[in-house]
């Protein structure tokens, strides 16, 4: 039995695992033997969809990807989950081509695809990386933005400072948590501090 396996963790998801599904069905995959994982990195070795395209591994089968990346991201996972196919008694086919453990030189290109996979997810977070430092150097990444405006912060901290209402009533009245109003009345702690040292 073809058991089929796809994972995407771009924007174009459903795009994506229908091409996959596609090309699995063309390899001979039944439709409801494609297993897969949406928005998962290859390189989280711990996805639902893979867990279970191993799991229905049975002594004979064959469980099939379009592409090595699609199975893992790293030299170490490819070579855990092959190993892992392998005792199941399953063979692994990566495109149509059947990976032989045994055979030397088709040993070579699994480990030089695996390479490749973890180069090619390798230089997606270095360039992640540098876009957000490029986008913060530019101002264009701010973090989180604060819940409150300056003006509600210091209405905040004026209703807490009379000591007319709980720390829950606030919150509620504010609409926010109560760590938000908490974090408001050290930020106002900590204002009136730098005020009187300087003063």
């Amino acid at each position: 039995m073809h058991i089929g396996y796809a994972r995407c963790s771009t924007q174009h998801q459903d795009q994506d695992l229908t091409a996959q599904r596609e090309a699995l069905a063309a390899l001979a995959v039944e439709k409801t033997r494609i297993y897969t994982d949406a928005g998962l990195s290859g390189t989280n070795r711990d996805r639902p969809g893979l867990r279970e395209a191993l799991a229905a591994l049975r002594d004979g089968d064959t469980l099939v990807v379009t592409k090595l990346d699609r199975l893992a991201r790293s030299v170490r996972d490819a070579a855990d989950i092959a190993a892992e196919v392998e005792e199941r008694g399953a063979l692994l086919s990566i495109g149509g081509s059947v990976h032989d453990p045994t055979d030397p030189m088709g040993k070579l290109l699994f480990n030089v695809l695996s390479m490749v996979a973890e180069f090619e997810a390798d230089l997606i977070r270095q360039r992640t990386r540098e876009g957000m430092a490029i986008a913060k150097a530019r101002g264009r990444l701010r973090g989180k933005q604060p819940k409150l405006s300056p003006a509600q912060e210091r209405h905040l901290v004026g209703l807490m400072t009379s000591g007319e209402h709980t720390t829950t009533e606030v919150a509620a009245l504010m609409g926010v948590s109560r760590a938000t109003v908490y974090r408001a009345m050290q930020r106002s702690a900590v204002w009136e501090l730098n005020a009187r040292a300087r003063a």
